[in-house]
């Protein structure tokens, strides 16, 4: 669209139409935390006197990156510059900007072993895989597998563990046991436990069961929960329906300017090739990062997702520094 046909806005305005469209499908955290990422941008704009979305070019977008990279690790550099893209791509569609600006917001190049240390999903890329899971694919293995990683922050190896037995629809739960050498946990028999479910997981569970879960022994007679045709799920296709599924042209646009008709990451036997697709373990550190945003005590979450509290703090909780102190802000606001 030429500039003089763009509908002037101030970048502010925009922000707030913009989450106020997405407000119905999004949890309210996870509005707030976006609105948290797109508060450093308009920072950025109030100290740049941008105010009007019509200045932006692509140029101006890497003075804000530059800005922003300052001091924070690539992961939060990562999900602020994810959540400015889906916004400038937004802004797109209401004619407040040129159209393609979007794709020159660059994200930080990794690779597979950047992602095994401090990759996660984020929040609002889960529930958008989520809802098109609901929607089209409900109550398949990989729409209950996937929203048990969710709600859970297991790792992968818990799924594969899972027998039916161990799954209590009524009580809405589920045990997690030890039970070597075929399903061992990883750290045994400290990892067992029992979790409460929400009834949306629960049910999602019990439909998976009731319909779509293939009546299938393993080799030692057990009754997994998550089956294939040859017995109990494998690690490998566990990994390969999260990488399938966390393809952002899946539930969405691509955000890397693809053509799926030449993308190299369309099949679902290459879908780990696509640059925004995640393992079973980023899954589990977005879950447990999701977990302290909605303000779970970090000793719950220690215990759910059966990792210590050093742990936690080192490889898994990836607040940002300001989230952290707005947490403690509100906590102790009386005092």
């Amino acid at each position: 669209m030429n500039e003089s046909e763009l509908q002037p806005i101030e970048p502010r305005n925009a922000v707030e139409m913009y989450l106020h469209e997405r407000e119905p499908e999004l949890a309210v955290k996870t509005v707030e935390n976006i609105r948290n990422h797109l508060g450093h941008f308009t920072e950025w704009c109030d100290q740049e006197e941008i105010d009007d979305m019509t200045e932006l070019t692509g140029r101006t977008l890497h003075e804000y990156r530059l800005w922003r990279q300052d001091g924070i690790a690539q992961t939060t550099l990562s999900i602020n510059l994810s959540s400015l893209r889906k916004f400038i791509r937004w802004c797109e569609g209401i004619d407040a900007v040129d159209d393609g600006l979007a794709d020159k917001v660059i994200l930080p190049s990794r690779n597979r072993a950047d992602e095994a240390r401090d990759t996660m999903l984020a929040a609002d890329d889960a529930e958008q895989m989520l809802q098109h899971l609901r929607k089209y694919d409900y109550a398949s293995r990989t729409h209950a597998l996937l929203e048990l990683m969710w709600h859970c922050g297991c790792r992968k190896g818990t799924i594969r563990a899972l027998d039916l037995d161990d799954f209590h629809s009524r009580k809405q739960t589920i045990e997690i046991r030890h039970r070597p050498p075929e399903t061992p946990l990883k750290n045994q028999q400290r990892g067992q436990l029992t979790i409460a479910l929400n009834e949306q997981v629960n049910t999602v569970l019990k439909d998976y069961v009731d319909v779509h879960r293939i009546e299938k022994s393993d080799e030692e007679g057990r009754d997994p929960l998550f089956t294939t045709r040859y017995g109990r799920i494998s690690k490998s296709a566990i990994k390969n329906a999260t990488y399938t599924m966390t393809r952002p042209c899946i539930y969405g646009s691509c955000p890397h300017s693809r053509d799926t008709a030449d993308c190299e990451a369309i099949d679902d036997n290459s879908a780990s090739l696509c640059p925004s697709s995640v393992s079973p373990h980023p899954i589990r550190r977005g879950s447990i990062t999701h977990h302290l945003l909605n303000d779970v005590p970090e000793t719950a979450v220690s215990d759910r997702c059966d990792v210590s509290k050093d742990v936690l703090d080192h490889h898994y909780d990836q607040r940002t520094e300001d989230e952290k102190a707005e947490q403690r802000r509100q906590f102790l606001s009386n005092i």
